[in-house]
């Protein structure tokens, strides 16, 4: 018999042992993709400038913010050839429509038309306004931005310069989170900044072109009637994707321009933030089931910190949670916001715990609250109103 006792491995504890060692491993190997996609520039098929199309911008529009006035005058004030403006509204006393008509007085020689209409066409009240906003839309090449988005005055022609190759169906731009004043508002630009838009440019670098968003959607109105015009996607509330997954069943490509716009966030609560990202991340969960099953690894630190608890805090583990910590504070520091105070770096670790549970309780249900609407998502990203008062 030998002299040494043979010891006995807990299949439990080996188990969890494997499950620390890969949460903890794949946090610190996405945080390292995910900044590294930060740094490296798209490759672009660029074309000169000359000669570039008459645009139709639409502008579909709800209310007034503190904000509103500087991100349309944004819009109006392109280095463009020729373009015009469409600013759609429901209702006849929206507030915004004050500071559409001083623009119009601001710029007397532009082409800055209102539209106001409030026919539903389906549950999206946004893509109703778009729908009733093309009665207008004079010219082939069109380009939809949301209201609370501010760009430079080359913007108009980087985003359609590539739709003069046949092959594009769609470009879009991706965006950085600017937020207004106080907590909650500054806690969505990082959800925007520090995880949404990194997945984004790391999905991009690996090849998927599996996006659109509202920040820009620039298409030709050919393809947007082969498509079925805005008509087909009345019912989705994430409507930029649906433009975009549509154009790709044609076999055309999307594509992610180098342009980042700005995107004002501007949150009044805590609640407000909770329905707004619950919304964002349902919708993402409804047309993106799979992926979105595994996404939690994005949320770097809460992640590595439960593999360093499951493998009862081996070496490697702390190793792993090290380096998740460092790629997610060199993200944080090349992704913030110009103006970020030192301290903010505290509110890095709150925020991917605060991500990491939404994304938890997203799986709860598909009722999401869009303005003060409640919605049911279905499993292809449509939309069915429902009534008020329900929980999140």
């Amino acid at each position: 018999m030998s002299p040494y006792r043979r010891r006995e491995v807990n299949p439990i504890l080996s188990l969890l042992n494997a499950i620390g060692y890969l949460l903890a491993g794949g946090a610190a190997v996405y945080g390292i993709f995910a900044f590294g996609a930060t740094l490296l520039p798209l490759r672009l098929e660029r074309r000169a400038p000359a000669g570039l199309p008459k645009v139709t911008l639409l502008k579909p529009l709800c209310g007034w913010e503190p904000e509103t006035y500087a991100c349309l005058r944004s819009f109006c004030d392109q280095q463009y050839p020729e373009f015009q403006i469409i600013f759609g509204v429901a209702a006849e006393d929206d507030p915004v429509l004050a500071v559409v008509r001083r623009l119009q007085q601001e710029f007397p020689r532009r082409d800055l038309r209102i539209m106001i209409d409030r026919r539903q066409h389906g549950s999206s009240r946004k893509v109703s306004n778009l729908i009733n906003m093309m009665s207008q839309a004079a010219h082939d090449y069109l380009v939809i931005a949301d209201s609370d988005v501010c760009v430079d005055e080359r913007y108009l022609a980087k985003v359609v310069a590539p739709l003069l190759d046949p092959g594009v169906g769609v470009v879009t731009c991706a965006y950085r989170g600017v937020s207004r004043r106080g907590l909650w508002s500054l806690m969505g630009a990082l959800f925007i900044n520090e995880w949404f838009m990194p997945s984004v440019y790391t999905a991009a670098h690996a090849g998927s072109r599996s996006f659109a968003f509202g920040a820009t959607i620039a298409l030709r109105r050919e393809v947007l009637s082969q498509i079925g015009g805005f008509t087909s996607i009345a019912n989705h509330l994430a409507d930029d994707y649906r433009l975009g997954e549509l154009t790709r069943r044609l076999g055309l490509m999307t594509v992610l321009s180098d342009v980042e716009v700005d995107v004002v966030v501007a949150e009044s609560s805590f609640k407000s933030l909770v329905h707004h990202e619950l919304r964002w991340l349902r919708t993402i969960r409804a047309i993106r089931p799979l992926s979105y099953s595994f996404c939690f690894i994005t949320f770097g630190i809460p992640v590595a910190l439960l593999g360093v608890l499951l493998s009862r805090a081996s070496p490697i583990a702390l190793i792993l949670l090290a380096v998740a910590a460092a790629a997610r504070l060199l993200l944080h520091i090349k992704r913030r916001q110009a103006d970020a105070s030192a301290a903010q770096i505290a509110l890095v670790p709150i925020r991917d715990c605060m991500g990491l549970a939404l994304w938890m309780w997203s799986f709860t249900n598909r009722r999401v609250k869009w303005r003060d609407e409640h919605y049911q998502v279905s499993r292809d990203g449509s939309a069915l109103l429902l009534g008020e008062n329900l929980t999140p």
